[in-house]
């Protein structure tokens, strides 16, 4: 290992120059390698092209001036800075606002939801909920340029067949007309529209609901909402029937017996003195269910069926299917808390609550930007920071007892 150089605060000017100025040649340098590699992967992306289904001139057209977008091969590789709580998940997802705002929507676009339950089978509050969680009715689709992510994710990193696939994709629905190009704007990882689709989800499973000869989950809130339908009938959902039942376990169970897939009779779990929460007997029901345990045997558990499996396989999380099953009961006039509470004694925040701790920060002069309900990096930093102030763990995390020691010091 080199020595180190002189303390910054001691070292003469021209070294601090030449010091400054090769970080900014090897950056540069970087910038500029990662350029010429994007250059020829878009050569040789171009050469495949028609084989994948798109038309030289529309690669032309919508790739050949794209550069990389290399923050999202560091979304693709980072670790989560925290993580997070299923009451902390759920807090922020299924708070009174989004119920409210749930329930709005379903009103006012009741006639095209009722034609899409006829349709497909899957009753409006859950695909609404699902509206709710991926797009927050369509207020969030995601800023980055769906073209540019995807070659940079067929580029570099891990997963690029993967993501070569999405991309050609992409340029196939530009190319057919189904979205225009300059709204074509999602996540860093390719989803898009209301309800947040990939592209190769798009190409087997939106549909036109409009009549208008395009499926375009962007600007058809028809169009978005029965593709999303379209979704779950095709991934199993049982029109009528529950997602789940929320239940109480017998003293001593064995939690190795939990499992989304390892499924037993409902009458089997009733043998093995599982309750309803509310201690009543389980229904008699034929289907087979999995027990999901989302905070351990001490929290809230359930024996989840058919349709949450078809929840689960929107994305690949029992949070979120958990999230989006809660979302569409309460938008149906369920009650806002299971019947047995999360085991913790610091409860998570609504989005309400998460402006309010981000307006008391920036009151003591923290600079954690937008006031947006979004808990980001400057805003974890700042808890940390004041936990550290007060002698608590600076784990960046705010709850209801963060949140209410920051009422009191107002």
């Amino acid at each position: 290992m080199p020595p180190l150089p002189p303390s910054p605060s001691r070292a003469p000017v021209p070294f601090l120059a030449g010091v400054l100025l090769s970080l900014l040649a090897a950056t540069v340098s970087t910038d500029a390698g990662a350029d010429a590699e994007f250059a020829r992967c878009l050569d040789a992306l171009r050469a495949q092209s028609s084989q994948r289904g798109v038309h030289t001139t529309t690669f032309d057209t919508h790739a050949r001036g794209l550069s990389p977008d290399m923050a999202v091969i560091g979304f693709l590789d980072a670790q989560p800075e925290f993580r997070t709580a299923i009451w902390d998940y759920l807090a922020g997802l299924v708070d009174a606002e989004r119920v409210a705002d749930g329930q709005a929507m379903r009103a006012q676009w009741a006639d095209t939801l009722a034609a899409i339950e006829a349709r497909y089978r899957v009753d409006a509050a859950t695909v609404v909920a699902v509206w709710g969680v991926e797009s927050n009715y369509g207020r969030n689709f995601g800023q980055r340029p769906l073209l540019q992510s995807l070659a940079t994710l067929s580029c570099f990193g891990r997963r690029q067949d993967f993501f070569r696939g999405e991309f050609f994709t992409a340029l196939q629905i530009v190319e057919q007309g189904h979205v225009d190009p300059e709204r074509l704007t999602g996540s860093w990882a390719g989803a898009f529209g209301h309800t947040q689709f990939m592209p190769s989800t798009f190409k087997r499973l939106a549909v036109d609901f409009d009549g208008d000869g395009r499926r375009d989950l962007i600007s058809s809130i028809p169009d978005a909402l029965a593709s999303t339908a379209n979704f779950l009938a095709q991934a199993g959902w049982q029109h009528g029937q529950p997602w789940g039942i929320e239940v109480r376990l017998p003293a001593g169970f064995d939690s190795a017996r939990a499992g989304r897939r390892a499924k037993r009779s409902v009458q089997e779990w009733a043998a093995l003195g599982v309750r309803r929460a509310d201690g009543s007997a389980l229904p008699a029901a034929a289907e087979r269910a999995g027990l999901i345990l989302p905070a351990g045997i001490d929290g809230p558990a359930f024996l989840t069926l058919r349709n949450f499996d078809a929840l689960f396989s929107y994305n690949a999380a029992e949070s979120y299917a958990l999230a989006i099953a809660h979302l569409a009961d309460r938008i149906d006039g369920g009650a806002a808390h299971f019947h047995t509470p999360w085991p913790t004694d610091d409860p998570g925040l609504s989005r309400a609550e998460r402006r309010e701790v981000q307006r008391l920060l920036l009151a003591r002069g923290f600079d954690i930007g937008e006031v947006d309900g979004m808990l980001g990096t400057r805003s974890r930093r700042a808890i940390a920071e004041l936990q550290s102030q007060l002698g608590l763990e600076a784990d960046g995390r705010a709850g209801q007892r963060l949140l209410e020691m920051l009422r009191r010091q107002d």
